[in-house]
């Protein structure tokens, strides 16, 4: 907190700071016989009547009586990197999404709307990287409509938690009533670790094919889901065979010197035994035969076995992204 030479908390930030970063102290109106303090730090993205609104790396929105902050200032809009390889949020997400494309995109302005017949909200969203070339209130207008003419809800993807996340489109969607409906974390770290492990028994492939599907969580994989599965600069999918389905299979997407783990799933009676590090050595070392020195991966936020393991490899996470569903609209879209 800012602490004046006299030794006082001192608020120094304004209605001049919307869209910086901000560390507050406020008073915890609870009204018990204690004053309590609570410190919040995330992007300041509005102050309006009296009340701040500060959407934290989480991409929760905190509400803040100006009345109730007893301290508070600008801090570096990203804070310093634990480990992993250095990037920016854009780099990141035009990897990403590189690394599974929907079947049909638009262009609005900068933003990309992108389907594929509701299979995952990655590729039935809108990755809005700039400016959509219309007020907001049109360009959300556009949206619902294009989405609406192919049956499907409308979403948009946001990210929150680092140097030029998007932090004042969530305050902004949340007021006109879009819905959070999932949060998950990108990580980020160095891929020649990854690779140091056992990989044998792993068989590595350029199709989806049966055995593989076989273990995949989403049943009765489409078409169109295939070529989701299958779209990317470089696509490599690798099994552990088993049974009657594989034992553990996983996805690899190399771009350049990014390498991206997806579908890292293992048979339940099978799990804590490595089998998720042995698939993920096995596609660590194609990438790094094929240039790769980076890795990124996706994990949802209340996954703690993943979030363990991946912490184990070396990885850390880089933001936060959530996705908005559109108000007042039924049906379902995973």
């Amino acid at each position: 907190m800012e602490i004046s030479a006299a030794g006082r908390l001192v608020v120094r930030i304004s209605a001049a700071d919307v869209g910086k970063r901000v560390s507050v102290r406020r008073l915890d109106e609870t009204g018990g016989p204690r004053q309590n303090f609570t410190d919040t730090v995330g992007v300041l993205t509005s102050w309006d009547d009296g009340v701040l609104m500060i959407t934290r790396r989480d991409g929760e929105s905190v509400r803040i009586p100006e009345s109730a902050l007893v301290a508070g200032k600008v801090v570096p809009a990203e804070p310093a990197r634990r480990r992993g390889p250095a990037a920016s949020y854009e780099e990141l997400a035009r990897i990403t999404a590189r690394g599974w494309r929907p079947v049909e995109s638009e262009r609005l302005g900068e933003w990309e709307l992108r389907a594929a017949s509701g299979f995952t909200r990655r590729a039935n969203s809108v990755l809005p990287l700039g400016d959509p070339g219309m007020p907001l209130d049109g360009a959300l207008t556009a949206v619902r409509r294009w989405y609406g003419d192919r049956g499907l809800p409308a979403y948009i993807q946001t990210a929150t938690g680092a140097a030029g996340t998007q932090e004042a489109l969530c305050a902004e969607l949340e007021a006109r009533g879009w819905t959070r409906e999932v949060t998950a974390e990108l990580w980020t770290g160095a891929l020649a670790p990854v690779a140091d492990r056992e990989t044998s028994d792993v068989v590595l492939s350029r199709e989806a094919d049966a055995d593989w599907l076989a273990r995949y969580q989403r049943k009765g994989v489409s078409e169109v889901a295939l070529r989701v599965l299958k779209s990317g600069p470089s696509v490599w999918f690798a099994t552990v065979p088993g049974g009657d389905a594989p034992a553990a299979i996983g996805r690899c997407v190399v771009d350049g010197r990014w390498a991206g783990f997806a579908a890292v799933e293992v048979d339940p009676s099978l799990r804590r035994r490595g089998l998720a590090s042995t698939v993920m050595a096995a596609l660590a070392r194609r990438a790094l035969d094929e240039g790769a020195s980076a890795a990124w991966l996706q994990v949802e936020s209340d996954n703690a076995g993943a979030r363990a393991l991946y912490d184990g490899m070396g990885f850390a996470a880089h933001h936060a992204y959530h996705h908005y569903r559109e108000p007042d609209v039924s049906g379902e879209a995973r």
